[in-house]
């Protein structure tokens, strides 16, 4: 315990902070716990109770990864096609904490006949800044659970940006999880940080934004995001 904080220290460079529903704290009491730990070099990320209790398969491969436990694929063996929505969101679903969302275009990555890794992206949006100049969003990416791929998003990435040429893509990290660590590798520079938001749950632990006049019987938030941008 730290603060009344609840936490699980990993035999590697990870701290898990369980957060429970009736947990009492502000998002600035998690952020500023989050960086004290992040100072130490310890990477420490917020476990939700209502994300534990919906998507627990995800929770475990997340955390297998962020300990180094996962088989790891080459990105070389592996071969990028486009993939249906259907296929995508059945992906997202089984390794994704947050699951599918809408988007434009979905891009499997395929290790012989075996789906491996998935990225969707947004349509490509004029940018007033610039003339003739379009941006585009990375929107989830996901791994199969229990495997890392070696340069799999750089691959998915650069199929994309090969097919639709965007100017640059964004995207975000959530901070609950992740300070945006591989995104930086790729050469993504962070540009914005986001503010905390505030949920609502709803039946099967639904988390729905939460509207300033809304009230509600049980809420969460979150600790923000990060906003990234890769330019072309």
């Amino acid at each position: 315990m730290e603060e009344g904080f609840q936490l699980i220290k990993t035999n590697t460079n990870l701290v898990i902070n369980l957060a429970n529903l009736d947990h009492g704290f502000k998002p600035e009491n998690l952020i500023r716990l989050q960086e004290r730990y992040t100072q130490k070099k310890i990477k420490l990320v917020h476990l939700w109770e209502d994300v534990w209790r919906s998507r627990p398969d995800q929770v475990i491969a997340r955390i297998k990864s962020l300990t180094g436990m996962n088989s790891r694929i080459h990105g070389r063996k592996t071969k990028v096609f486009k993939i249906t929505k259907p296929v995508a969101d059945a992906f997202l679903t089984e390794n994704h904490l947050q699951g599918p969302v809408s988007s434009r275009y979905k891009i499997g990555l395929f290790e012989k006949e075996g789906l491996v890794a998935v990225a969707t992206f947004s349509a490509l949006r004029k940018m007033n800044h610039t003339e003739n100049y379009r941006s585009a969003e990375l929107i989830r990416f996901a791994v199969k659970a229990g495997y890392s791929i070696n340069g799999g998003l750089s691959k998915l990435i650069t199929y994309f940006a090969e097919i639709y040429k965007p100017n640059d893509l964004m995207t975000y990290a959530d901070r609950d999880w992740s300070t945006g660590e591989a995104y930086v590798t790729l050469g993504f520079a962070q540009t914005a940080i986001l503010a905390p938001q505030v949920y609502m749950l709803g039946e099967n632990l639904i988390r729905t934004l939460k509207m300033d006049d809304q009230i509600s019987n049980q809420e969460v938030f979150n600790t923000g995001s990060l906003k990234f941008i890769l330019k072309f």
